[in-house]
């Protein structure tokens, strides 16, 4: 990647220059606690803390590589910077999870605390660069975070959804139909036992050339997941959050505790979709915004936190907030305080399959925008090195993370954006990064205070986020040229992933006239109802097979059909004109 030009309008400061003579790591670090260079260096602080205009142009700092000298406030700095843009992407998925199965606060509040020391633990293995054998390395060498991989997320909630169907969770339905689920911690368990034995596929996919990857999984197939991804987590989770609350609330029953959001006995608990509801959401999400305009860039990298923030400074005031959770939430905590029954549930061995198929596609993608920023070059056999160690480091990170009561953790893209903003790609930086969220992890007060935020706070930022997800997907697909062969392959993925969207039940009863199936036939007939009801896999899948089995247009074909279009457009003017 090439470095700015001189010519260009907003200036740098200079590159901090490389030590020619290397020292012994005792000497490094007495440097860099006992002088005042060690501590600050010659960066800008004032640039990266004092508010900004949205007109106003400054002066750069300097761009500090993946292994230069870092000042030590500068690493904590920005490893916190790190650290906030991850927090809401890594709390969002454990409430989500553990809202779907009706489980108590304290063991809620433990899920976003394994979650938080699960992704600072793996992000540490990602950020190494370990020789293996051969060409082989695990990890990436750069600063890479890993985070709940929302494709998981997307597929939960319609695994859980056939548990409940089937019976293998509890739930009641009253005399006017409203279904009320029961607390099934088991179901987490089977979806983490089904997740440690698929992370295998990953693994092994590590060890193909990343070439061929690539061509197997080009931006038309992983552009259209990553759209689907975002656009299904926005309606079935943030928007309805937004509202009150997604946990049965949003249908608005005439009884039972759901008849308000979140229940009846919560505080200032209302109707779903009430004006306070939106108002609340709409109020963090104008916070976002704002702080992108006049933020400085520490908190432009952490505008959803503080989103969040203003959220429940308001809410708090207001009385929205039950402080229970935080109250009986452990001072101290850690891995495996809580555990669940680590178990295989068949029917979703198919769809979790699929999805470390499309943490493989996020990988490559996400690692190829981290050398970018990072100022690596972005092909040779370096490169490819760094993507086949970040992929094994992936799959293995979604096996140890089964062990860790934690769904799969994959590469996370939220970080870029802050190495592009803070001109840091220093892995020191993310060492601290990863620091910063074991303590969090550890604290269990905090993730207490995390779940005590009201749904319509939440709602308001995850809609943002997961919105931030889709559009991630849309700058994928610009880079196909759109020719009528990548038209009619991306118009027939969005034709069941949007219909999925917008009619979720359609698949549902595709098994109904099957008489006594056997028990192998309906985990089968569950599975393939699984994978056609989540809109990022069916729409995935239909991309994957159209692009391997439809010929490539031809250039004189494509040059015709430009020439048939313009003359289209020509004759609506002449029409238009005319008229």
């Amino acid at each position: 990647m090439s470095h700015v030009s001189t010519s260009s309008v907003t200036k740098e400061q200079p590159s901090p220059a490389a030590n020619p003579n290397p020292r012994s790591v005792f000497s490094v670090v007495r440097q860099k606690v006992t002088t005042k260079h060690g501590w600050f260096g010659d960066y800008d602080y004032r640039w990266l803390c004092l508010p900004s205009l949205p007109t106003a142009r400054s002066k750069q700092p300097p761009f500090y590589g993946i292994d230069d000298e870092l000042p030590l406030v500068l690493a904590i700095t920005s490893g916190l910077q790190h650290a906030l843009a991850m927090l809401a992407g890594l709390i969002a998925p454990p409430i989500i999870l553990a809202s779907a199965l009706m489980l108590d606060s304290d063991t809620s509040s433990y899920m976003i605390s394994a979650s938080l020391i699960g992704s600072g633990i793996l992000s540490l293995v990602q950020m190494s660069r370990i020789k293996l054998w051969g060409r082989y390395y695990l990890g990436t060498g750069l600063l890479s975070v890993v985070g709940t991989s929302f494709a998981t997320l997307s597929t939960a909630s319609a695994i859980f959804n056939m548990m409940y169907a089937n019976g293998t969770c509890p739930s009641t339905t009253a005399a006017d139909g409203t279904v009320t689920r029961g607390p099934c911690p088991d179901a987490y368990g089977m979806l983490l036992g089904t997740s440690l034995i698929c992370a295998f596929l990953e693994i092994g996919l590590s060890f193909l050339h990343p070439r061929i990857l690539q061509r197997i999984f080009p931006p038309i197939v992983t552009g259209t997941c990553i759209l689907m991804i975002g656009s299904s987590l926005v309606g079935s989770s943030g928007i309805l959050d937004w509202g009150g609350g997604s946990n049965g609330c949003q249908a608005r029953p005439t009884s039972g505790i759901y008849q308000l959001c979140p229940t009846v006995g919560s505080p200032h608990a209302l109707p779903w979709g009430s004006p306070q509801f939106i108002g609340l959401g709409f109020l963090s999400f104008v916070s976002i915004i704002l702080t992108e305009l006049f933020g400085s860039p520490f908190l432009k990298n952490a505008s959803i936190i503080v989103g969040l923030a203003v959220g429940c400074i308001v809410t708090g005031a207001a009385g929205y907030i039950d402080g229970s959770t935080i109250t009986s939430a452990p001072a101290i905590t850690f891995l495996w305080v809580y555990r669940f029954k680590i178990n295989v549930y068949p029917p979703a061995i198919l769809p979790m399959l699929a999805v470390y198929v499309s943490t493989t596609m996020e990988a490559i993608g996400d690692i190829t925008a981290s050398s970018e920023v990072s100022r690596i070059p972005v092909e040779g056999e370096d490169f490819d090195s760094r993507i086949q160690g970040g992929v094994l480091s992936d799959g293995i990170g979604g096996f140890i993370s089964a062990l860790f009561t934690v769904t799969p953790l994959s590469v996370f893209a939220q970080n870029n954006g802050v190495i592009s903003v803070t001109r840091c790609a220093n892995r020191t930086a993310g060492r601290w990064c990863c620091a910063f969220l074991i303590i969090f992890g550890c604290l269990g007060k905090i993730s207490g205070f995390f779940l005590a935020i009201p749904n319509s706070v939440l709602g308001g930022v995850t809609t943002f986020l997961f919105a931030s997800v889709a559009v991630s997907g849309l700058r994928v697909l610009s880079y196909i040229e759109y020719t009528r062969r990548d038209r009619f392959i991306l118009a027939a993925a969005l034709s069941f992933g949007v219909g999925d969207l917008l009619v979720p039940t359609i698949f549902t009863y595709l098994f109904d006239g099957v008489n006594n199936p056997n028990k192998g036939l309906q985990g089968l007939f569950e599975s393939i109802t699984i994978v056609l009801s989540t809109p990022f896999l069916i729409s995935g899948i239909v991309a994957l097979v159209l692009n391997l089995i439809l010929p490539q247009d031809m250039p004189q074909q494509d040059e015709d059909e430009e020439v048939v279009n313009v003359a289209q457009d020509l004759e609506i003017q002449v029409l238009g004109r005319e008229r």
